[in-house]
């Protein structure tokens, strides 16, 4: 008769336990027990489904169907109240009775919420506007509630705290953060170092900070109207969240008579004190007086329980056998004896910790010491305020004790490796900060042992990595969706794909998946754009619910330009499946003001609009006005609130530089005054900027006309560039790039007219945005095709479409609306509300 295993908690840590004790041939009858109604989900990434850029089925990591294919007996939603240690029984809330032989408790934590007048309602729970953020239903509703109202206070300026202003930054105006502490993740970082990562918060995204600011009132009879401060400030608000860090769920064990003190306390083999069949996991055990909230240590900890349960069963066959993470049990915490090959003592000597993390979009790596603790240890220390750059690393007899990044993390993977390993350190300490005397130089999979973690989050080793494909998975997307590498912060991607191609021998396989136009809707661009005309879909929303099932955030805005380009002025516009550029119709900053580019068609204009932009420019006292490299000029750093009345006064169409679209038609001075002309270049470009303004593509379009081969507007590197020749002929050259990538373009044609111009590269935009994948520039896309290709259909007409690649493309240039008409009737109430202000202007008293 199998032995029986009970699991109370169904999180994190204890289902990768339950996954561990299942990969060692653990043979029980397994029953757990789960708060929640769901299968377990990655908690870490309930950030990014705040913020809108994860859908909640991308989160989990362990649906029902798993626990029915291995057997497992699941509970949702039942908490259990008491165990009896001596009947070897649990009661559960739902009144039930559940026998066994071997218990785990893995209850994990709940969110802390200081004493704060206010955040509770007698007899109803949290005042209303009031959430904590710790599982998926908090999440629900945060964005559910927030997307009714305009201003947030998040409460603690931790992990947890800075990620959850980050994602309420894309449901609400403004978002203000409360720290107690003197400086943010005081826990893991320095003064200097959390200053550092402060001014990038607030500076770069927009976020104001507030620290040693004790909430000591929550304000507001019916609901949240504000919260008070220990030294009596004020901040108005009506969305507060407590992200205050998190405590131990310990009541059962202390109601069960367990010893308890922050934690559940353990022994050496993941037990509870002095119990022989009571096993605890996670963050409500407490290990040598040390209680652990991040996942590494979890890892570490379910191997150990793992093994030390299997090694009892009598009815495990396999205990030896190589765990969930490709290794058997971490070196650093294996003690004991074999006995026919089984481990009958593996323990847990407690986790170096160390993070390596984007916090709220800047790369925070922090472990060991945050700052020297002894006269005689090393600190090398290095600063650069402007670029949000700290470092630090503190070296005590030879050996890195702590180390610091903030805004930089290109050396936190072999910091970690040195400091958890013990490495020996260079002569030169400045090299553990940067790479001196050459490029960096890149650690050789080869070189790496199975038994190196190469995703923190999760707890992937390279040896897990390289049992996936041997077992069969080729490609790296398959890989990780079966091991789970690169699905927490994602820091890891690259070197997950660089592992699982050298297990490959080179190369890998293509992912299916690779050929989707959009993650949400699995088909590749002529498959969906054939079943969007048959369904005759002209909303994103209805292209999910007919073909994609739940809406993913990921494919919204690649959707709503196909659907655009394929339906013209038919399509039926949805606001929330634009980015925030072509909802407001101006290009966001890097500090969340917005930039705005008049239009002028070719590069020229008039005097009498040069004097309007400079009037505009001083009456909004503009911070920058920029010439732009497409010869316009651009006006940075409006607030969003602005933007309508700028327009309204500047009242020129838009010069769209902000979407991916047709951007702009560069042109030199041409035949009229240039001694070299022999095309007239200006009038050209004109005529291209007027019928594609606007035009929307799979990534953004650059053009430009040259009146000869001297190449001043640059046509030889843009996505589509025309240049005049003798004879009075054309030359169209297309797919060249000259930012990030340098690429000269290909000759499409050579033609005599400019009326020829116009046809030719009208067809081939339409091409490209046919058939072009999202967010791949024509430098990609041309090659891809190929530019024999590309002149059969264009030019030749090889395939016989170039009349409807004409027809399609006159419906878009016939759906044309300047977007900046939009200032008489903005489109969504919030359209142009507050947005990020990053500067509290001084204001004017006024009595009550």
């Amino acid at each position: 008769m199998r032995q029986r295993l009970v699991v109370i908690g169904n999180g994190m840590a204890g289902a990768r336990t339950v996954e561990e004790i299942l990969a060692r041939g653990g043979d029980f009858d397994i029953t757990m027990f789960g708060d929640e109604p769901y299968g377990n989900y990655n908690r870490i990434m309930l950030s990014n489904v705040l913020a809108g850029i994860e859908d909640e089925a991308g989160i989990f990591l362990n649906d029902l169907s798993w626990y029915a294919e291995n057997d497992i007996t699941l509970h949702t939603g039942v908490r259990i109240e008491r165990i009896d240690r001596y009947a070897r029984m649990v009661y559960g809330s739902d009144g039930s009775t559940t026998g066994y032989d071997k218990l785990i408790i893995a209850t994990g934590s709940s969110a802390f919420v200081p004493p704060i007048k206010g955040a509770h309602v007698p007899g109803r729970g949290y005042h209303q506007g009031v959430f904590v953020f710790r599982t998926l239903d908090d999440t629900r509703a945060m964005i559910r509630y927030a997307k009714e109202h305009e201003r947030a206070v998040v409460i603690g300026g931790g992990l947890l705290g800075l990620e959850a202003a980050r994602g309420l930054q894309n449901h609400l105006g403004h978002v203000t953060l409360v720290h107690a502490a003197g400086h943010l993740m005081n826990t893991q970082l320095n003064f200097q170092a959390g200053k550092t990562l402060q001014a990038t918060i607030e500076q770069k995204l927009g976020i104001d900070v507030v620290v040693d600011g004790m909430t000591t009132e929550i304000l507001g009879k019916h609901a949240v109207a504000g919260v008070k401060l220990a030294d009596g400030t004020v901040i108005d608000c009506d969305v507060v969240v407590v992200a205050a860090g998190i405590r131990p769920n310990t009541e059962v064990a202390a109601v069960s008579g367990l010893v308890v003190e922050r934690g559940i306390v353990v022994d050496d083999h993941m037990r509870a004190m002095d119990e022989e069949d009571i096993y605890v996991v996670g963050e409500c055990a407490q290990h040598r007086g040390q209680v652990y909230g991040l996942v590494a240590p979890l890892w570490e900890q379910a191997k150990v329980l793992a093994t030390n349960v299997c090694a009892t069963n009598v009815s495990a066959p396999n205990v030896g056998a190589p765990n969930v993470s490709g290794t058997n049990v971490s070196a650093t915490n294996v003690g004991g004896t074999n006995v026919g090959g089984t481990n009958v003592s593996a323990t847990y000597h407690g986790s170096q910790v160390s993070t390596k993390l984007k916090v709220a979009g800047v790369d925070v790596a922090s472990m060991g010491l945050s700052q020297p603790e002894r006269d005689d240890d090393e600190l090398l220390e290095f600063a650069e305020p402007k670029r949000g750059v700290y470092k630090n690393v503190i070296i005590r007899d030879g050996r890195l004790v702590g180390a610091t990044l903030v805004g930089d993390n290109s050396k936190a993977m072999a910091l970690i490796k040195a400091f958890e390993k013990g490495l020996p350190l260079p002569d030169n300490r400045a090299e553990l900060l940067f790479d001196l005397g050459g490029p960096a130089a890149e650690e050789s999979v080869d070189d790496m042992p199975d038994d190196e973690q190469v995703c923190n989050c999760n707890g992937v080793t390279k040896g897990a990595l390289k049992a996936c494909v041997d077992g069969g998975c080729k490609t790296v997307s398959g890989c990780m969706d079966a091991t789970r590498a690169g699905k927490g912060c994602g820091t890891c991607k690259p070197l997950v794909q660089r592992i699982v191609e050298w297990a490959n021998g080179g190369s890998v396989e293509e992912d299916p998946a690779a050929s989707y136009y959009v993650p949400g809707v699995p088909m590749p661009k002529s498959e969906l754009m054939a079943a969007i005309r048959r369904h005759e879909l002209k909303s994103v929303s209805s292209v999910f619910a007919t073909l994609g099932g739940d809406e993913d955030a990921k494919s919204k805005m690649g959707l709503a330009s196909l659907l655009k380009m394929m339906w013209a002025g038919e399509y039926v516009d949805e606001r929330d499946a634009r980015f925030i550029n072509d909802r407001v119709h101006a290009n966001i900053q890097r500090d969340g003001t917005f930039s705005v580019v008049p239009q002028m068609k070719g590069g020229v204009t008039t005097p009498a609009d040069l004097k309007r932009i400079a009037e505009v420019a001083e009456r909004h006292g503009v911070p920058m006005v920029k010439l732009t490299g497409g010869q316009r000029i651009d006006l940075l750093g409006i607030p969003k609130e602005k933007l309508p009345q700028v327009w309204a006064d500047l009242d020129m169409p838009s010069g769209y530089a902000y979407g991916k679209s047709f951007r702009t038609v560069k042109t030199c001075v041409g035949s009229d005054f240039c001694r070299f002309g022999v095309g007239d270049s200006t009038a050209l470009g004109i005529a291209l900027e007027e019928r594609y303004q606007g035009i929307e593509g799979p990534g953004k379009m650059k053009l430009a006309v040259t009146g000869c081969p001297r190449n001043c507007a640059e046509a030889y590197v843009k996505d589509l560039g025309v240049v005049a020749i003798d004879g009075g002929k054309w030359e169209i050259y297309v797919g060249g790039a000259a930012g990030a990538h340098v690429r000269k373009g290909d000759l499409l044609a050579t033609v005599s007219s400019p009326e020829e111009v116009i046809v030719l590269t009208g067809r081939f935009l339409q091409y490209y945005r046919e058939s072009g994948n999202w967010l791949e520039r024509t430098y990609a896309w041309v090659p891809r095709v190929g530019i024999e290709k590309i002149r059969a259909v264009v030019v030749d007409d090889a395939e016989g479409i170039a009349a409807a690649l004409d027809a399609a493309m006159d419906a878009a240039v016939g759906a044309y609306r300047d977007p900046w008409k939009e200032r008489a009737e903005p489109a969504t109430p919030g359209q142009f509300r507050t947005s990020l202000p990053l500067t509290v202007l001084p204001q004017v008293p006024v009595r009550a």
